[in-house]
């Protein structure tokens, strides 16, 4: 593999490209220290000096060490945000914006009081709500806590398949209820428990590694193996749908050095299949993601992992560990960095953003983050189920991937079933498979008492359809002329019990919620729309031409799809909006 000098976790020659020279550099800011006006605390600056030790004070690392911070204290008082903005040599106000952007940074201003030492998070996701999260939520408001416990809403955990949910610190409930939270609290179980997962001792003696070694070794060539990822006809399972093998080799064209960025943000309500299978077989996605690093000749990996994900962040440091403990070659860097609760980070060019330590703001495009990503090297960027494909694509062969599918389509899909039927979770299934298809053969049916009504093919961005359009292929493309699209293929299954419009406003809310603020008409439109969808008569006029401006001026995916469930409404649960 290529080798590359790194200077501060920032290539050579990019470095010299994003700093000033160092004369000119130091002059700066310290005249912007002598201007603050405002003394540094000594006590929070040895708090914060102890947190970080050793560890570089570099810019990317700030939501790092910002995580170091709220992990010891439950929170970031202004005399611990400044002093790590002059530890790190930055202006408070930008630490302070980075810092107050992530729903998991409890920031307290001068003169405000701490937070409670204990928060219960319940999910308002829809999956959730329709388990009864809402009744779960007054009942603990009124559950006389007192002072040391808040409760608070949260959006999509990613445990749809457990819904009802509530997280008590970092330790999720399933299916909650007062007494599991309460037994929670009463043990002081704050912390996720890690489940039983196939470790690296058992990933090799499985055979895992023996095809990254033969790739390393030469006795495969990274043009075959990229011409069998394009045969397979693998396409990225975050969403998009880019095809994986042409990634490889749009981003190997590219002039080295060459960066990889790993999204395991999955944060669309609805899906919950990378934690999945990060919770049961790490080392399958390792092993592929190194893989491609080979293939695309990779210098550094950034593996970016949702905040949410405690238990599979303690796996993925473990076996990290232990993989570059016992490493069957040299290994290339790699970085498992931590979110902080920001949904728009699935976005890849926002994700890259809060890589480097800042908001999670979308780029604009072009340049696309295959020639300008990480630190501005071209980077190969992928979501996590994709890599997790890689090794046994490569070991059984293009033609096997495929033969999979169902309905003229190719492939297998990881579907997140959550909803109204008896078997929610994720369920391995051909691609094209039809949602009837889905629910009677592997989701175990609709729950008893429950008639089936309509769903959502590809989580909150993706539509929502009436049962009665129950035999589309569900895949990539084959949802568009609907109005819809699959993304992640998370399904969630809504039944007469349930209403289209009510689900529709659920997912507006939510994105009202996450918008990041970067562009008007997604800031300005999603508030508008929950206003308007909250009334009994929704104002179709208006909230057709609302969404027309979202779709068309939104910079990113999140404005440009939030109108997509209230625009099914009327299309295809027009009784829901009669007047």
């Amino acid at each position: 593999m290529e080798t590359i000098d790194i200077v501060g976790g920032i290539p050579v020659g990019q470095a010299a490209r994003l700093t000033p020279d160092a004369d000119a550099d130091g002059r700066r800011k310290k005249r912007r220290r002598e201007g603050r006006g405002r003394p540094i605390d000594p006590v929070a600056l040895a708090d914060v000096r102890a947190l970080l030790g050793d560890e570089p004070r570099r810019r990317d690392l700030l939501i790092e060490h910002l995580h170091k911070i709220q992990d010891r204290y439950r929170a970031i008082s202004a005399a611990h945000l400044n002093a790590l903005a002059e530890e790190m040599r930055l202006a408070p106000a930008e630490v302070f914006e980075v810092a107050t952007f992530y729903h998991h940074f409890d920031v307290v201003k001068e003169g405000e009081a701490a937070p409670p030492a204990v928060t219960v998070r319940v999910c308002d996701g829809l999956s959730c709500e329709m388990a009864g999260a809402q009744n779960l939520l007054g009942l603990l408001r009124n559950g006389g806590y007192g002072d040391g416990v808040r409760v608070i809403t949260a959006p999509c955990v990613g445990r749809c398949d457990t819904a009802p949910v509530a997280v008590v610190n970092q330790n999720p409930v399933d299916r909650a209820t007062v007494a599991l939270v309460d037994a929670a609290l009463e043990a002081k179980a704050l912390t996720a428990a890690v489940p039983s997962y196939t470790n690296f001792e058992a990933y090799v003696a499985g055979g895992g590694y023996a095809l990254l070694k033969a790739c390393v070794a030469g006795e495969r060539g990274a043009d075959d193996v990229i011409a069998t990822m394009e045969d397979a006809g693998l396409r990225g399972l975050g969403g998009a749908g880019f095809p994986a093998g042409r990634k490889w080799k749009i981003v190997r064209a590219e002039p080295a050095p060459r960066l990889m960025a790993v999204n395991i943000d999955e944060g669309e309500p609805g899906t919950f299949k990378d934690r999945w299978y990060l919770e049961r077989d790490p080392h399958r996605f390792l092993e592929g993601m190194l893989i491609a690093a080979w293939a695309v000749g990779i210098a550094e990996i950034y593996v970016y992992l949702r905040d949410e994900y405690a238990a599979a962040r303690a796996i993925l440091t473990a076996e990290l560990a232990a993989l570059q403990a016992h490493a069957p070659m040299p290994l290339l860097p790699i970085h498992l960095r931590r979110g902080a609760g920001a949904y728009i980070c699935g976005e890849e060019s926002a994700m890259i953003e809060s890589i480097e330590g800042k908001k999670g703001m979308p780029r604009l495009r072009p340049p696309y983050v295959a020639q300008v990503g990480v630190f501005g090297r071209p980077t190969l960027e992928h979501n996590m189920e994709t890599l997790y494909w890689v090794r046994e694509i490569v070991e059984r062969g293009a033609a096997w991937f495929a033969s999979q599918g169902s309905n003229g389509r190719k492939g297998l899909r990881s579907f997140s079933v959550s909803g109204r039927v008896r078997k929610p979770g994720v369920h391995l299934a051909p691609a094209g498979i039809t949602i009837r298809e889905l629910i009677d053969e592997y989701a175990g049916g609709m729950l008893p008492g429950h008639t089936f009504y309509g769903y959502f093919p590809g989580g909150a961005s993706g539509g929502i359809l009436p049962a009665s359009m129950d035999d589309i292929p569900l895949d990539f493309d084959t949802l568009n002329k609907y109005g819809c699209f699959i993304g992640s293929a998370a399904i969630i299954v809504l039944s007469d019990k349930d209403s289209a419009k009510s689900a529709a406003l659920n997912m507006l809310r939510f994105f009202r919620e996450e918008s990041c603020g970067q562009c008007t008409p997604c800031r300005v439109g999603t508030a508008k729309a929950v206003a308007l969808m909250e009334r009994d008569d929704w104002d179709r006029e208006l909230l057709t031409d609302l969404s027309t401006v979202m779709m068309d001026a939104s910079i990113c995916g999140l404005g440009q799809a939030a109108p997509n469930p209230y625009l099914c409404v009327y299309k295809y649960f027009p009784h829901e909006v009669q007047a």
